[in-house]
């Protein structure tokens, strides 16, 4: 069963004060598909999508866990992202551990990767960082504060102060990362290990994603530690513009620049 998609330019919305984009952008004739992995038959990528679409990259939209191939080399394209699920890293079902030795590919290749909430669980666990739940069975599903690092307000500046999650496992930061950003009850938040970045909240989530999200999950809100529903669309009208605006800069960054700095490296 396939559900790959390359159209370009689909349900793309605007971000507040969008202006001109970054001097290294290629033309969006040129440019390589992004592959895309979702883990659920109703998955979208997302604002992360709308960011790559809005950039002129076309999406290559894969499911693994519905029979989806992965490819063997990242050279036909720009980048991969694979995004959240209700799964677990440590899960034993197959697509699960394809998918983590998987990411052993773009970062032997040095392609832009990004891992969001299951994403970058399986990349801190590829990387060889443990990856479990609460030691007091708490989670993060709401709104809730991040530090970034020196490190972080490097890479970009203008980090939100409080962003969406929904997960009740963490990860410990990998051996050679580095640390972006950091939390209270998951001290790892966002971390970087060359041009692999794994963000333990949830950039990608639409408006649409909320509402569905806390209606069909909402089992996860009566967790310890996790917002009840009001709080979340409260959050959002506070932090999102911040949040989304943020996410904007971080992948014009990631997508445009990384492959640039590739280039620098293997010349040197």
């Amino acid at each position: 069963m396939s559900f790959r998609s390359s159209k370009n330019g689909d349900n793309i919305v605007p971000f507040p004060g969008r202006g001109a984009l970054p001097a290294l952008a290629p033309d969006a004739a040129s440019l390589s598909p992004v592959l895309i992995v979702l883990h659920q038959e109703s998955s979208t990528p997302g604002r992360v999508g709308n960011a790559l679409r809005a950039l002129g990259y076309p999406l290559d939209i894969r499911r693994p866990r519905f029979g989806d191939p992965l490819p063997e080399t990242l050279a036909q394209h720009a980048g991969a992202v694979i995004f959240g699920g209700p799964m677990s890293a440590n899960d034993s079902d197959d697509y699960v551990r394809r998918e983590i030795d998987w990411i052993e590919i773009p970062l032997r290749e040095r392609r832009p990767f990004l891992g969001i909430c299951l994403g970058a669980q399986m990349l801190a666990k590829q990387l060889g960082a443990p990856v479990a739940p609460h030691h007091e069975g708490r989670v993060e599903v709401g709104y809730y504060p991040i530090r970034p690092t020196a490190a972080g307000h490097a890479l970009c500046s203008d980090w939100p102060e409080r962003v969406y999650h929904w997960h009740g496992e963490g990860f410990q930061l990998p051996d050679g990362a580095e640390l972006l950003a950091e939390g209270d009850d998951f001290p790892v938040q966002a971390f970087r290990h060359g041009h692999a970045f794994g963000f333990q909240f949830h950039p990608d989530v639409t408006y649409a994603m909320m509402h569905r999200w806390t209606t069909r999950g909402c089992v996860r809100m009566d967790s310890p530690g996790a917002q009840p529903r009001h709080l979340h669309f409260e959050g959002r009208a506070v932090h999102d513009v911040v949040e989304r605006a943020w996410l904007k800069n971080f992948i014009a960054g990631w997508i445009v620049r990384a492959p640039h700095a590739a280039l620098l490296e293997a010349a040197e």
